[in-house]
C-alpha cells in the first residue's frame, strides 16, 4: 500500500500473534502477590512458575495459597527457551537488567512478553522489531511504574474537559512510597529488591519545578516535607520526569510550571538514611551491594510486619483569561481545576501491600494480551484515558482503591 500524497509506502500495523493461553511467570520474588498471580491462574490455560529450583517456584505457591493451580519449572540452563512456544506470554519479575535479553530471545519466537519495570534503551529499540514480528511487548505495568500511568492519564483527561487545551500554569505532581506501616527507626523496611532501592538513588533526577528545569545527580538532595491527608511525609524526585509529559498527553498549550514524579518516605527518612548516602556517593558497586545484603537482614518486612503503599497524584491547572475562553482557547467552564488521586494500601497476613500492587495491574496487562487487546509492539500500562479506566475499574473491583478528589473555580481564588 502507498501514501498518495507522499508517494511512500504506507507501513500497516501487524496484528498480534494470538496468544496460546500459557502464561510463564518468571521470578519468585517480593513482587509476586497472591492477587496477581492467582488471576493469571483463574484466566490462562495454563500457567507456569520459573525459580531458580523448583523448591522455590513450590514455596511460592504454597506460601500464597496457589498449589497445585500452577506449574513449577527451575531456570536451569536453556530449560525455558525449550518451553516458550509462539503466542506464549513471558513475565518477568526478574531485574530490569535481565529483560532485554529475554526480549530477544522470545520475539524470535513469536511469544509476548510483559514486565513491571522501566523501559531500558535496549528494550525500546527490540520493542520495534517485535511490533514487526507481532509480539506484544508490555511494560511500566506495576505500581510504580504503572498505577502513576493510569491516574496522570486520567487526571489529564478529566483537567482537558474542564479547561481546555490552554492553561498559564500547570503543577503535576506523582509520589509514590512503600512504607513500613509502623515507622521504625530507619524509617523503612525492604519489601522489594534491596539492591534495587539503593541502585535507584544513584539514577539522576530532571524535572520542572518553579518554572524551571531541575537536575540533580543525587536525587535525595532534592527531598522536601509533603503533608498529604493529615500526615507528614517526605518525597524527592526519581529519574528523568520530563519525558512523561509526552506520554501523559499534556496538551502543548499548557504551560507547565511544575512537572515532578518522585518519591515518598516516611517523615524523617532523609535523616535516618544519611549513613546510606556516605556509601551510595562513592558508587562503589560492591560496597553498595554489600550494604544492600546488611540493611535488608537489619530492616526487613517479616510475617509480623505490615507493609504500606501511598501513591498521590494531583494536578493544578489555571487559566487567567477566565471562564468561557476569554484567553481565546475556545474552552468552556472552569477555569480554574484541580484533581487529585490517593492510593494508599496496607498489607494484611496474606497479602504485602507491596506484591498486590505491582503484581496485580501487571496480570490484568497480561490478560489483556491474552485477550488480544494491545496491539503489537511496545505497551505501557493503558496508553489512553479509556484504557486507563478498564484498568482503575478492575483494580478497584479488586482491592486496590484509589480516592478521587476534585476542586473547580472560577479565578486564582479557586480553594487549594
Amino acid at each position: 500500500m502507498r501514501d498518495e500524497t507522499s508517494g511512500t509506502p504506507t507501513v500497516l500495523p501487524v496484528p498480534p500473534v494470538p496468544a496460546s493461553g500459557t502464561v510463564h511467570w518468571i521470578g519468585t520474588g517480593l513482587s509476586t502477590g497472591a492477587a496477581g498471580l492467582g488471576l493469571l491462574c483463574d484466566r490462562a490455560e495454563r500457567v507456569l512458575v520459573w525459580g531458580r529450583t523448583t523448591e522455590r517456584a513450590a514455596a511460592l505457591l504454597a506460601r500464597l495459597e496457589l498449589t497445585g493451580r500452577a506449574g513449577v519449572r527451575a531456570l536451569e540452563d536453556g530449560a525455558l527457551a525449550a518451553e516458550v512456544r509462539a503466542g506464549d506470554v513471558v513475565v518477568s519479575m526478574l531485574p530490569a537488567t535481565e529483560h532485554a535479553g529475554l526480549l530477544r530471545l522470545y520475539t524470535e519466537r513469536g511469544a509476548h512478553f510483559a514486565c513491571s519495570s522501566y523501559v531500558s534503551e535496549p528494550v525500546a529499540e527490540l520493542a520495534a522489531d517485535a511490533a514487526h514480528a507481532g509480539v506484544v511487548v508490555l511494560t511500566e505495568a506495576g505500581l510504580d511504574p504503572g498505577i502513576d500511568h493510569l491516574l496522570a492519564h486520567v487526571l489529564i483527561e478529566r483537567a482537558r474537559d474542564a479547561v481546555g487545551d490552554r492553561a498559564d500554569s500547570v503543577r503535576f505532581t506523582s509520589f509514590c512510597g512503600g512504607l513500613p506501616a509502623e515507622p521504625n527507626d530507619f524509617r523503612y523496611r525492604f519489601s522489594w529488591a534491596p539492591y534495587g532501592v539503593l541502585a535507584a538513588l544513584n539514577s539522576p533526577s530532571r524535572y520542572i519545578d518553579e518554572d524551571k528545569e531541575h537536575s540533580s545527580a543525587h536525587p535525595w538532595e532534592a527531598t522536601r516535607p509533603h503533608h498529604l491527608g493529615g500526615e507528614d511525609f517526605e518525597v524527592y524526585p526519581n529519574r528523568d520526569s520530563l519525558p512523561f509529559i509526552a506520554q501523559y498527553g499534556v496538551p502543548d498549550g499548557w504551560h507547565l510550571t511544575s512537572f515532578v514524579r518522585g518519591t515518598l518516605r516516611n517523615a524523617g527518612w532523609l535523616t535516618a538514611w544519611e549513613p546510606v548516602f556516605a556509601t551510595v556517593r562513592t558508587g562503589d558497586e560492591s560496597r553498595i551491594r554489600a550494604l544492600a545484603t546488611e540493611l535488608a537482614e537489619r530492616y526487613p518486612t517479616t510475617d509480623a510486619d505490615r507493609d504500606r503503599v501511598v501513591l498521590s497524584v494531583a494536578l493544578d491547572v489555571r487559566r487567567t483569561g477566565g471562564a468561557g475562553g476569554a484567553d481565546g482557547s475556545g474552552a468552556s467552564g472552569a477555569a480554574d481545576w484541580q484533581g487529585s488521586y490517593v492510593l494508599d494500601l496496607t498489607g494484611d497476613g496474606t497479602h504485602s501491600a507491596m506484591a498486590r500492587c505491582v503484581s496485580l495491574p501487571l496480570a490484568f496487562g497480561v490478560t489483556r494480551i491474552l485477550d488480544g487487546a494491545l496491539p503489537a509492539g511496545l505497551n505501557r500500562a493503558a496508553e489512553s484515558p479509556g484504557e486507563a479506566g478498564r484498568w482503575l475499574r478492575f483494580l478497584d473491583d479488586n482491592g486496590v482503591r484509589s480516592t478521587f478528589q476534585e476542586t473547580t473555580g472560577t479565578g486564582r481564588g479557586a480553594p487549594a
